[in-house]
Parts: structure tokens; sequence; C-alpha cells
């Protein structure tokens, strides 16, 4: 970041948690049983995300689904980062409806890379797309199922999540601009 980088927040933390019951509704809505219920996180941005959403869930159904994390290195076409934790899958997610959770769409590749991911784990009856923020850009033909806000950037701006496992003031959504 340099010293002309513009900074703007455009979710704060009581705005976010807003988002997160929201989306834990939408998701639980049409859903008779959360026992068919998997929330997978991709592994950084989309993990405190789908704990967040997990515990509402239970909190609205009365039953937490299945969470688990998905490390999509492995399917990336990309750069990777070699130091994320390996997947952690709970349960079989054949015949299961998988909620893939993640931080922000942009490009979709990363959405690609979990679709494989959750694929190659067995064949689950329906996945769903659950992202806090998207921000266009696509450079893939993927969409949110359920998605907290529309922000449209440009290529020379970023989106930054920070956000907590359980609840913090600290949790804001920050969109940073560098100069043209």
């Amino acid at each position: 970041m340099n010293a002309t980088t513009t900074r703007r927040v455009l979710l704060e933390a009581a705005e976010i948690e807003r988002t997160i019951a929201r989306l834990a509704h939408q998701i639980v809505e049409p859903h008779a049983c959360v026992d068919e219920l998997v929330m997978m996180g991709v592994r950084r941005g989309g993990e405190a995300l789908a704990r967040r959403i997990a515990d509402c869930i239970g909190r609205i159904a009365g039953t937490t689904p299945a969470l688990g994390f998905l490390n999509i290195d492995l399917y990336r076409d990309d750069e990777v980062s070699h130091d994320l934790p390996e997947s952690l899958i709970p349960v079989d997610v054949a015949g299961k409806t998988v909620v893939v959770v993640d931080d922000v769409l942009y490009t979709g590749r990363t959405v690609r890379s979990a679709l494989d991911a959750v694929t190659d784990l067995g064949r689950p009856a329906v996945i769903r797309l659950c992202v806090l923020v998207d921000r266009g850009l696509r450079e893939l033909p993927v969409q949110g199922d359920f998605v907290g806000r529309f922000v449209p950037t440009s290529r020379r701006e970023r989106i930054v999540v920070n956000i907590a496992p359980v609840p913090s003031q600290s949790d804001e959504v920050v969109l940073f601009a560098d100069p043209a």
C-alpha cells in the first residue's frame, strides 16, 4: 500500500453481524432439514465466515449444520500459498446440500477450484455459493446464491475482510483503492 492509497470502510462490525444473520436465514429457509446441510469454508477467507454462519443457523434452526474447511491449493490454476492447513471434512458430502462459503467473490477462479475440491469428495445433491461481498469483474461464469453485499469495483481496488470466528468489534470490510 502506498501513501496515496485510499481506505473506505464498507461494513462495520454491527453491519457484518446483521448480514451474517440474513445470509443464515436465506440458507436455512429452503431446507427443511439442517442435518442434510454442510457448510464448507474456503481456507483462509471463508473459514471465520463459515463458522459464524453455521453458529447463526444453529441459533435459528436449533441444530448446527456440519462444518468443514477446504484447502483448494491443489485445484488452483494460479499461484498457490502452500501454507494453508489441510482440508477438514467432517462428513460424507454425498447426497447433501453443500454451501461453499468465501469472503469475497471476484474472478470466480477460487470458486471453480472449490467446486472441483467438493466434487472430488463425493456427489452432493446440490452445491450453493455464499459470499460476504461480490465485487464483480468475473473471469468465469460464476455467481453467488447467497450474497451479503454487492460492491462494484475496478481492478485497481481491492477488498479486505477482517472477521473473527466469533463476533468482534474489530470486524470490518474495507475497500482499498490505489491511485489511477
